[in-house]
């Protein structure tokens, strides 16, 4: 799996003009789900992105993650994180999962967020969204997940 994290001090997202997911403070989480992926990935992701320190202390110093600020987590499928543009003029999406196996793995990221206690609000699998956000820093994060099956759960962040 792939996921863009953005730092926000809002996001929401829209389908045909109706609001369908909304945060305040939190993360935007784009997801492109990877042919090869399992439910492993779901679980290493929604830990990885969990534990993340990318919020601000008292000192300004980037060490809290979400649950800490009791913030939200916004995750939008998005499958052209696994475009290929190095040759021609089109992407290739022949490394995106099928949506048969992409929206399973999507549902099992937001469940495992919700696991971890993170509030989750989600855009809406194979639709057309407009998501709209307001970047906190700007920070924003490429992260993506072992391919290895047997990948190890982060663990919580020191």
């Amino acid at each position: 799996m792939r996921a863009v994290v953005q730092r926000v001090s809002r996001a929401r997202v829209k389908v045909g003009g109706e609001e369908v997911g909304a945060i305040g403070p939190g993360l935007l989480v784009l997801v492109g789900v990877h042919k090869s992926d399992s439910a492993v990935q779901a679980k290493w992701l929604a830990g990885k992105i969990t534990n993340l320190r990318i919020f601000a202390d008292d000192a300004g110093k980037m060490s809290l993650d979400v649950r800490q600020l009791e913030r939200s987590v916004l995750v939008v499928s998005q499958f052209t994180l696994h475009a290929d543009c190095e040759k021609g003029r089109r992407p290739s999406f022949v490394d995106a999962a099928p949506p048969a196996l992409a929206e399973p793995l999507y549902e099992r990221l937001v469940l495992e967020f919700k696991a971890l206690g993170v509030p989750v609000a989600t855009g809406r699998f194979r639709a057309d969204m407009e998501v709209e956000l307001v970047n906190d820093g700007p920070v924003t994060l490429v992260i993506d997940s072992p391919v290895a099956e047997g990948a190890a759960t982060p663990g919580e962040a020191t």
